[in-house]
């Protein structure tokens, strides 16, 4: 149903192989399941590298796609996604918001609450910062 690519967001992508309905479950947030304090430290690395990894499960836990992760680490930001995160016992689900057809590339916004030091790359001229 997906397959990872080059972006023209970003690095790398991933896209839709076949149509996804809206609302479908397209695949989980898979990674190493850390501390928000063990988090933190990662994060300042990969965010040297342009890079975000680690997504919020909860008050207490992050899951660090950059460990573990599966191509759903692959998926760009945009402030106008066609899917969206969803949290179902534990699990982060990325899920279709609108139907997405053959080709089309796969984002979600990130909704980051850190240094916003990455700029956003969905469309010229977004002021976005990640």
């Amino acid at each position: 149903m997906i397959e990872r690519r080059r972006s023209k967001l970003h690095g790398w992508g991933v896209f839709a192989t076949e149509r996804i309905p809206k609302n479908k479950r397209i695949i989980h947030y898979a990674g190493e399941k850390i501390t928000h304090r063990e988090s933190r430290e990662r994060e300042e690395r990969y965010l040297k590298r342009g890079k975000i990894w680690c997504f919020r499960l909860n008050n207490r836990w992050v899951i660090d796609g950059a460990v573990g992760g599966n191509l759903a680490r692959f998926i760009n930001h945009s402030c106008k996604p066609n899917c969206y995160a969803q949290v179902i016992d534990g699990v982060i689900w990325i899920r279709a918001s609108k139907t997405i057809e053959p080709g089309e590339e796969l984002t979600y916004n990130y909704r980051t609450d850190g240094a916003k030091s990455i700029p956003c790359r969905c469309r010229p001229g977004c002021k976005t910062r990640l």
